[in-house]
């Protein structure tokens, strides 16, 4: 995980078993990470890793004091933490070794914890195998969360499921990870142990600033430029395309790294870099729910600007959305105050915003990607292909239409191409509603201007 040589914390405490309690199953060790293979501008940072081959990973009396240490250390120096949570939980019986006298409910750990999410400290987790009841609470305050397939995660393992009365399940089956993934709860899903340690480097290192390690894309100018002008289908509006070649094609190469993937997919959430330099990407997926903001994919949008205006990160926008997915049924899932969420989280970022209305701008949706409003960002530019409206263009005009249609039906088509027309990205521009229309070539030296970088 690190650099070079660490600095270890409470190496030689064990409760007092040395060759049981190996010190008390967790270790602290500061160091330098990803300053070597990435160059980054701050690459100190503090692991703090349970290990389940010492009384299956569970937090203990001597365990709790070194993390107390360590976390009010943390609240001081403000180095990102990067939490290896697997274990069971708070370890019962560690009373005979001078431990709890009687529930242990008094230790300051887990507000510590929360404390450093308070104060803007990068949290990650990452998890392999089994992660229960307190484990699981401290991993569950964590900006970011990484976990293998195989792994389950809980806030109560299968001994107090069975001691609550609650049924006897087996360990793998209390909150399988692939299921926290589709749920949003877990942010990126690897396949085993040497991955989760590659990916939570590559995690914190958004953290870190900018990086002096990247590469461009291999394509040369002309053959980036001709797959970003080809990229929106002009011959018919209705047909999707992939949001995430954009975004791939823009920023640095394999710098882009897809969070919650599983969960809302007419989103896209994502960290990525432009020449070395983090930013947060929120991006319309057309391919799922013609990307419409439903009540899901508001709650990760809003949850992942939070993050952003956390941690002071730059959003960089691609638009692509016809509004907000209204009905019954959305109102039974809370978009109302999802909906209200995600505009507080858009007005929340202070590092600038960059927005690139790549087709459909529509409606409160529209205004919410952009994070309140077209004037919002730093920058609001559209490629060609962008159409505006303050609501869908089809049933704007089967609204405001509604007698004249009734009399002469043929006229529909004819209203609805000229609310395209007038919804076009360039008409919008000579308006003066949003700042300008881009060759999509010139997107990144866009976004980079923009970002002052």
């Amino acid at each position: 995980m690190f650099d070079v040589q660490a600095v270890e914390y409470g190496r030689l405490a064990s409760n007092g078993y040395q060759k049981h309690s190996v010190a008390d199953g967790l270790y602290l060790v500061r160091g330098a990470i990803n300053q070597k293979v990435l160059g980054a501008e701050r690459p100190h940072a503090m692991v703090m890793a349970y290990d389940y081959t010492v009384l299956a990973g569970t937090q203990g009396l001597i365990g709790h004091r070194k993390s107390d240490r360590v976390l009010e250390l943390m609240l001081r120096e403000r180095f990102p933490i990067v939490l290896f949570a697997e274990g069971g939980g708070g370890r019962a019986g560690d009373a005979k070794s001078g431990g709890f006298t009687v529930s242990g409910l008094d230790g300051p750990t887990f507000t510590l914890f929360a404390k450093l999410s308070v104060a803007n400290v990068p949290l990650i987790g990452a998890v392999s195998g089994f992660c229960f009841a307190g484990n699981a609470a401290l991993l569950g305050t964590c900006d970011l969360i990484i976990a293998t397939k195989s792994g389950s995660v809980g806030m109560g393992g299968p001994a107090m499921i069975e001691g609550g009365g609650l049924g006897v399940v087996k360990p793998e089956d209390v909150g399988p990870t692939q299921m926290h993934f589709a749920r949003g709860v877990i942010d990126v899903l690897v396949d085993d142990d040497v991955e989760l340690v590659a990916m939570s480097k590559q995690v914190l290192s958004y953290f870190q600033g900018r990086v002096s390690h990247w590469n461009p894309r291999p394509e040369s100018p002309q053959e980036i430029a001709a797959i970003l002008r080809n990229l929106v289908p002009v011959s018919n509006r209705r047909l999707a395309f992939s949001m995430e070649t954009a975004i791939q094609y823009v920023f640095d190469l394999d710098s882009v790294l897809m969070l919650k993937s599983g969960f809302a997919k007419n989103i896209i959430t994502c960290f990525a870099r432009i020449e070395g330099h983090p930013v947060g990407v929120l991006a319309n997926d057309c391919r799922f729910v013609s990307g419409t903001l439903d009540a899901n994919a508001t709650a990760k949008a809003a949850g992942f600007l939070r993050l952003c205006a956390k941690h002071k990160l730059p959003v960089v926008v691609f638009c692509d959305t016809p509004g907000f997915l209204v009905g019954v049924q959305s109102e039974k899932e809370a978009l109302l105050k999802r909906a209200g969420e995600m505009f507080i989280a858009g007005a929340s970022l202070t590092a600038p915003i960059v927005a690139i209305i790549v087709r459909r701008c529509v409606g409160l949706g529209g205004q919410a990607m952009c994070t309140g409003d077209l004037k919002a960002p730093r920058l609001c530019v559209a490629w060609p292909t962008g159409e505006f409206g303050a609501m869908g263009i089809e049933g704007a005009v089967k609204l405001g239409f509604r007698a004249e249609i009734k009399d002469n039906p043929q006229l529909y088509e004819k209203l609805v191409a000229e609310a395209y027309e007038n919804g076009k990205a360039l008409h919008i521009a000579d308006r003066y509603e949003m700042d300008d229309v881009i060759d999509p070539a010139d997107t990144r030296s866009v976004i980079k201007h923009a970002l002052c970088l």
